[in-house]
């Protein structure tokens, strides 16, 4: 352990572990989408009986989010994310090993549990061993699974679905999360926080139950209309609990979820901003392989290599970012980077059946170059003025938060589509009813993004930020001699 770690700081040593699992998790939401159809034949299951792989994968991560942050500071970083890669990449295989519908359902709620501790407890884990003065660079290398994991999702998922069995869907995890669990067990250290306090069981219920309800009617809604009795039942009411939830949370000694954090004002506007960012991302990102799959007769292949240079966008232009958050600041390099996703965004509002591939790739990478600027300012900036005790907790809430506002982003966008497209259905064909209803989508997509861009604008503020802007100490090219 020792020669490592005098080859490559400690710091590297934790990022490497922790983007092996996060790029597990996230890929993984992406390649099952490919696989859904396959997966109906193979069990002779209908569509409505099929969406809960997909629902309790995410049900499961809205229980475990919240509670991830408390039970790594009390159980200990590294022990709870050794857990969860452990308890997902087994998940995974127990997937792959599924005879049943039931059976694949159970697996993949362990697989969410897995999955919401993972995301949280690595992220607290990461932000601890990089100084604040050296966020930004924490946060290139955290954009870089958090957008090339969905994108490569499609286009493995494609190609195992075109040539292998559907069970490689779910192998394939095995190999990178037992190298990053032999590795995490090596070289991780532990850490604990001696001030964890008691596990807030109020917190946990409420949270827990929820943030399941808003997930279940926003994953629902569309499908089965917003006004359909289990949507409306499951939405009010957990609605209803996550406004105990506040009360509970504001008034308890050791809460759940620290929302007394959302006082720093850097923390409560970016994560707000994040919200609007993310969540038009996340839409864009599952409405246009449908689009391409759809009306444009594109493979599931096809599909997902017209999508990648958005994230090629992202690696080229992320290490960029990174030197100029010092000198520019967060307001600048969000703004900009929502302007830049929101312009190469508007033309997918007027696509035509015969527009090319090559210029939706373009258009995709431009907006990978903005996504860069955008997500590396919001990460940085998220956890400034974070003590290093409550990161666990800050963790937590800016991962249900961000998983919410994916949830929310397709809703709200699916909704919009479907609304559209059956309105255009009566007076023109499905292909080109469908077009509107994309259309309209993207457009709503658009104008969320622009909002993000003006809110960043007026409420990011580079003082808030200040800590993770000074810029990291040169190292002596002069050797002390005693």
């Amino acid at each position: 352990m020792s020669a490592l770690q005098d080859k490559f700081e400690y710091k590297w040593i934790v990022a490497v572990t922790f983007v092996l699992g996060l790029f597990l998790e996230i890929m993984d939401t992406t390649i099952m989408n490919v696989a859904i159809p396959t997966l109906e034949e193979e069990f002779g299951a209908s569509a409505a009986s099929m969406e809960w792989v997909v629902i309790g994968y995410l049900l499961a991560l809205a229980v475990w989010i919240p509670a991830s942050g408390w039970i790594g500071d009390k159980v200990g970083t590294k022990k709870t994310f050794l857990f969860a890669l452990f308890l997902f990449t087994a998940a995974s295989a127990l997937c792959g090993q599924s005879n049943s519908l039931g059976q694949l359902i159970v697996f993949r709620l362990l697989q969410g549990v897995g999955g919401g501790m993972l995301v949280p407890v690595g992220t607290a884990m990461l932000y601890r061993s990089f100084p604040p003065a050296e966020r930004a660079r924490a946060s290139t290398i955290l954009i870089v699974p958090t957008v090339v994991a969905p994108a490569l999702g499609p286009i493995i998922g494609g190609a195992i679905v075109d040539n292998l069995s559907w069970r490689w869907i779910f192998y394939v995890n095995l190999p990178i999360g037992v190298i990053g669990f032999i590795f995490g067990a090596i070289f991780l250290k532990e850490h604990k926080e001696p001030q964890a306090g008691k596990f807030d069981i109020p917190g946990f219920v409420l949270s827990g139950v929820g943030l399941s309800g808003i997930l279940y009617a926003l994953s629902q809604g569309p499908t089965y209309g917003w006004f359909s009795t289990p949507v409306l039942v499951t939405g009010l009411g957990g609605l209803a609990l996550f406004a105990l939830l506040v009360k509970v949370e504001l008034t308890v000694k050791e809460p759940m979820l620290a929302l007394r954090l959302y006082k720093d004002r850097i923390f409560r506007n970016a994560n707000i901003t994040n919200t609007m960012a993310y969540g038009s991302f996340a839409a864009f990102l599952f409405l246009l392989p449908q689009m391409l799959q759809g009306p444009f007769n594109a493979t599931a292949l096809e599909s997902g290599l017209t999508t990648l240079p958005q994230a090629c966008g992202v690696i080229l232009m992320s290490q960029i970012v990174g030197r100029l958050y010092h000198t520019v600041g967060p307001r600048r390099l969000v703004t900009f980077g929502l302007v830049v996703a929101t312009l190469a965004s508007l033309p997918f509002a007027f696509l035509g059946l015969g527009t090319s591939m090559w210029t939706i790739r373009i258009l995709m990478f431009i907006r990978g170059c903005g996504a860069s600027f955008s997500f590396v300012g919001l990460q940085a900036s998220t956890y400034s003025n974070i003590e290093a005790r409550d990161t666990g907790r800050a963790s937590s809430i800016f991962s249900a938060q961000r998983q919410t506002s994916a949830a929310l982003g397709v809703a709200i966008f699916a909704t919009i589509f479907v609304s559209r497209m059956n309105h255009a259905l009566p007076d023109n064909s499905a292909p080109v009813a469908a077009m509107s209803g994309y259309h309209a989508a993207f457009l709503g997509s658009v104008i969320v993004t622009a909002l993000g861009a003006v809110y960043a604008y007026f409420n990011i503020h580079d003082e808030d930020a200040a800590p993770t802007m000074r810029p990291r100490p040169k190292k002596s090219k002069v050797s002390s001699t005693a």
